[in-house]
């Protein structure tokens, strides 16, 4: 059973349409990410399941009912801002509890629902503090924890991380998906940052101006984006185009300039027929070699190192094939290979994907 549907939803705003046509159904206790670029929608379709903002077209149906006439406070809907939106003036139980006093809780249960929250939050001792007194992760809990204590049918999330510094937002990714498994709560989350979406997400839905790229599991759209743009969005990734030369029911032949000609997985390859086609290859599935070294069974082209990007544990290389520059992302053991290194650039066949051409 879908937990949250959305039917042909349009939402305009003025003669500008922020979301097109949109279609989904995400599932009864699912973590589902809307992921994409500033302005592509994706608070838009949060907003309006909320009822902070009704759709100019479409239907949105929460456990199978329609609710576009119904408001906020009555969808049993658990929200989490960027910004938090605690009560200064009012104490961590205070805030916590609030939304307990606007339902049919009795008053004598209150504490016991508060405290039950703030121990799944990790908190159990900071109730009677003041929101300005707890740290930005702290107040991010705190939020969440008012957000859960209604035990809501939906919690919608709308970039809780992004004010926290790198390192507390990749603990506190942890976390939410900790809490959220725990509690089974179906859950959409709203990010632009791709790197949350992939380790936190059940399903990622990736959109772009307005509309739906893609929707899958994190594997499904990163291995086998639907698109040019979710194949650029989610990670780093080398497109080359090419034609495609052979084409059976399990695999595809696509000829390129760069690396001649290469064999894709029909599975990893849809809607590509006979003609032009884009050969797709993530950046860290491109490894760089010694040009000494064994390459049976690799694809390879010779290359020239233009630029190294260290990181550490990684390097990022911008490389010269032809008359094209490509990316690869490498762990490294000890020393990156420097600028101007003649090296062999080689990946796996079953490592690519492959997307349909266009014929201009």
């Amino acid at each position: 059973m879908s937990s949250v549907s959305l039917r042909n939803i349009v939402k305009q705003f003025g003669t500008f349409t922020a979301v097109h046509k949109a279609n989904l159904d995400i599932p009864e206790g699912a973590f589902v990410t809307l992921l994409g670029p500033s302005g592509c929608g994706k608070t838009t379709n949060l907003r309006m399941i909320a009822g902070l903002l009704d759709p100019t077209e479409g239907e949105i149906l929460i456990g199978g009912k329609r609710v576009n006439d119904i408001p906020i406070h009555k969808r049993n809907l658990g929200i989490v801002f960027q910004n938090y939106a605690l009560f200064p003036h009012k104490t961590v139980a205070e805030n916590v509890a609030f939304g307990l006093k606007y339902r049919d809780v009795p008053k004598s249960d209150i504490p016991a629902r508060v405290q039950a929250a703030l121990d799944l939050v990790q908190l159990p001792h900071v109730g009677d503090r003041y929101p300005k007194a707890l740290s930005g992760g702290q107040q991010q809990r705190i939020a969440l924890a008012r957000a859960i204590v209604i035990e809501p049918d939906v919690l919608l999330l709308d970039e809780p991380l992004s004010a926290l510094d790198a390192n507390l937002r990749e603990d506190m990714r942890v976390e939410l998906k900790r809490i959220q498994d725990k509690i089974g709560v179906t859950t959409v989350f709203v990010t632009h940052d791709q790197s949350e979406a992939l380790a936190m997400s059940d399903q990622i839905v990736v959109m772009s101006a307005g509309r739906i790229e893609q929707v899958g599991t994190p594997e499904e759209v990163y291995n086998t984006p639907a698109s040019e743009f979710v194949a650029n969005f989610l990670g780093a990734s080398n497109i080359l185009d090419g034609q495609c030369t052979v084409a059976d029911a399990h695999s595809l032949s696509i000829d390129t300039r760069v690396f001649g000609s290469v064999e894709v997985a029909a599975a990893k390859a849809a809607g590509v027929s006979k003609g032009p086609a884009k050969l797709v290859l993530r950046a860290e599935k491109l490894t760089l070699m010694d040009p000494a070294a064994d390459t049976t069974g690799l694809i390879t082209a010779p290359a020239t190192v233009e630029t190294v990007d260290y990181q550490g544990q990684t390097v990022r290389y911008f490389l010269r094939i032809g008359d094209r520059q490509l990316q690869a992302i490498n762990l490294i053991d000890t020393r990156p290979f420097p600028t101007g290194a003649n090296v062999i650039a080689a990946f796996r066949p079953k490592d690519c994907a492959a997307l349909p051409g266009s014929s201009t």
